[in-house]
């Protein structure tokens, strides 16, 4: 990867998982020494949280700056970095890019999401369809978004870098070639499937700790989104923990009582246990490399967490038991050989990936991530004058549009009168477009149930607003 040495970049953030994944790709630059900047919004991460998302990342506090909206454009021209990278979620990039557009000397914009991202969709793209550069995590996504960029008429540039959680494949074993994952397959590897041989391709392989026996359930706070199914997923965890005392069963959560998360939990798995939790059934808020150092195994339905346990050499169920289908954002493990059900986590019969999946699916040869790349190209355009400026249009429905659209993502932050008239006004006509989309997906074909893509162009079906 290119030097960072001379490059000012700045990563602009609130949520968890978003400054997680800012730290981690901005602290992956060798030379390059980032500052973060976590704007207060109802997301923005505790200290406890801060300290979690930035461990391994190389950065540090004093590497963060804490401020109120008002003060992130005076802030930005007082350092006049050459890049931000804007990483929130949607409408958070939508407004701070309007901050950054005004800006005497406006940077070189950049956007992405925190982790997978098949199905690619189309709230996604959109709010971040106006940035000078839109980075994905593989050759699966890099398909997806431009199949739906294509869709839509949207002509966004993209750049393919390693997912950063992806890394630490220091731990597998790197001299074991593809044949031996496929003699495994072959020998009887549940859910296992021949491969064409390709020598060149790396794959991770067993590694083996002392005292590796933890069970670690990723928990994911918008699926599977009905209460009775997490309830569910539950009992599974009980079971497996009454199955086998020896071993702990791990609940991974991202939020103590009082924080936030990028996304909204309404049914968090600390309430869900009603009394009925073994000694060995134990809940954890540490980072997720520090959880998987003990770990023989993680469970999840569809989080990133699995790509992170596959590159700390830790095998992987992809919980199926409610189904594989995109608005249980589980459609990416198909063809990885790593779904499975109650069964098999009971059992702690964990999976390792099939080696065509992991290329295709977050481990590409680093050689193949060009987003640095092309963040330097774009810097350089810049710098010469000849950075076509891609601004985010001013709202359709004017002022008041734009007081909505800051009301809703500062929350009780924002304390303008007109941020609170817009929120009284708006709320119930945006719940009533809200309910009267999903009546027509209801009635009407929907791409959030196509399996033929890897995309889709309705509203997500989740009910998980910025405000909380």
């Amino acid at each position: 990867m290119t030097d960072g040495a001379g490059m000012r970049v700045v990563a602009i953030a609130d949520a968890d998982s978003f400054v997680k994944w800012a730290a981690s790709l901005l602290g992956s630059v060798p030379g390059l020494q980032p500052q973060l900047v976590l704007v207060r919004t109802p997301l923005t991460v505790s200290a406890a949280q801060e300290r979690a998302a930035l461990a391994g990342t190389g950065l540090g506090v004093g590497d963060v700056t804490r401020l109120d909206f008002d003060r992130v454009a005076d802030w930005l021209e007082a350092q006049r970095p050459d890049v931000v990278l804007l990483a929130g979620r949607g409408p958070f990039v939508r407004l701070l890019g309007r901050v950054v557009d005004a800006l005497p000397h406006r940077p070189v914009t950049v956007s992405g999401l925190p982790g997978m991202a098949i199905p690619a969709q189309r709230g996604a793209l959109d709010y971040r369809r106006h940035t000078d550069l839109m980075i994905v995590h593989s050759h699966r996504e890099r398909r997806a978004f431009a199949e739906l960029a294509e869709r839509i008429g949207v002509r966004t540039p993209f750049a393919l870098a390693t997912l950063p959680f992806a890394r630490g494949r220091e731990r597998w074993g790197g001299d074991r070639l593809r044949e031996s994952a496929a003699a495994a397959v072959l020998a009887g590897r549940p859910g296992g499937v021949a491969l064409a041989e390709r020598p060149e391709e790396r794959i991770p392989a067993p590694v083996r700790r002392p005292g590796a026996t933890d069970v670690v359930f990723a928990a994911q706070a918008l699926v599977p989104a009905r209460p009775e199914e997490r309830a569910e997923i539950a009992a599974v965890l009980v079971r497996a923990a009454e199955a086998d005392p020896a071993r702990r069963i791990v609940v991974k959560l991202r939020s103590r009582p009082g924080e936030a998360e990028t996304h909204l939990d309404r049914d968090p798995y600390t309430r869900l246990f009603d009394g009925r939790r073994p000694a060995n059934l134990v809940f954890s808020h540490a980072p997720m490399a520090t959880a998987l150092e003990s770990a023989a195994g993680l469970v999840t339905v569809s989080s990133t967490a699995a790509v992170e346990a596959l590159a700390h050499g830790v095998p992987v169920i992809a919980l199926d038991r409610f189904g594989v289908q995109k608005s249980l954002l589980n459609t990416v493990f198909i063809g990885s050989g790593l779904l499975g059900g109650a069964g098999e986590v009971v059992a702690g019969r964990f999976r390792r990936a099939h080696p065509a999946w992991l290329r295709d699916n977050y481990f590409h040869p680093e050689a193949e991530s060009d987003w640095w790349d092309r963040v330097q190209d774009l810097v350089a355009l810049r710098r010469a004058g000849a950075l076509p400026h891609r601004a985010v249009p001013a709202a359709r429905g004017g002022a008041w549009h734009e007081a909505w659209h800051r009301a809703s993502v500062l929350g009780r932050v924002d304390r303008t009168l007109t941020g609170r008239l817009a929120l009284a006004a708006g709320v119930p006509a945006t719940r009533a477009l809200s309910a009267l989309r999903a009546g027509r997906r209801q009635t009407g074909q929907s791409t959030w149930t196509d399996p033929t893509t890897d995309y889709t162009l309705e509203p997500n079906p989740f009910q998980d607003s910025i405000r909380r």
